[in-house]
């Protein structure tokens, strides 16, 4: 007789909280104790408060007992917490991940204007970090943004590097797209 493992399940957990560090820890030590294990998490600082986004990955009864602690946790720890379902990320091994990297002076239609460009191209965002701040030298506001992107199967990539810099130009923005690469220590 034949035994096969229980099929792994995830959840992803987003939280709001004043303070990044128990933020962290609490839902870290609720993993552990429901049997969990976290996969993935992104933390970031805005405003007053921290936003914390966890894969986590269980069996069907430790993820329950983790999703059942969390308003009790919430209520605690003055946080706020929502829990949703996840199927493991779908695996595309012939898809290219490619990094965007954007300077603009702000306007508040950059960020919608990219997307929309992605999405009329059919590529898919990985990853989006963009932070406004004043340039010391004369005050004005800019804009950073680095956006992991990722180009399906078949893309012709100068095509594609050619319709995006001219999309930026058109923009005024200083933008770069090329290959992903891995970060080493």
């Amino acid at each position: 007789m034949s035994v096969t493992p229980p099929r792994e399940q995830f959840l992803v957990i987003s939280a709001l909280g004043a303070s990044p560090m128990e933020l962290t820890s609490v839902l870290c030590r609720a993993s552990q104790e429901s049997r969990c294990n976290v996969i993935s998490s992104r933390l970031s600082r805005h405003g007053e408060y921290s936003a914390l986004v966890l894969q986590v990955a269980g069996s069907w009864d430790g993820l329950a007992r983790l999703e059942g602690s969390m308003p009790a946790l919430a209520k605690r720890h003055d946080m706020i917490i929502n829990v949703t379902r996840s199927a493991a990320a779908e695996e595309r091994p012939n898809a290219l991940p490619y990094v965007v990297y954007v300077s603009a002076a702000y306007r508040p239609d950059i960020l919608g204007e990219l997307c929309q460009f992605f999405s009329d191209h059919r590529i898919e965002l990985e990853n989006m970090t963009c932070d406004t701040f004043q340039a010391p030298q004369t005050g004005a506001a800019l804009l950073n943004a680095t956006i992991t992107v990722t180009l399906p199967p078949g893309t012709q990539i100068s095509w594609l590097r050619d319709q995006f810099l001219d999309f930026a130009d058109a923009l005024n923005l200083d933008a770069l797209i090329e290959p992903w690469r891995p970060q080493n220590p």
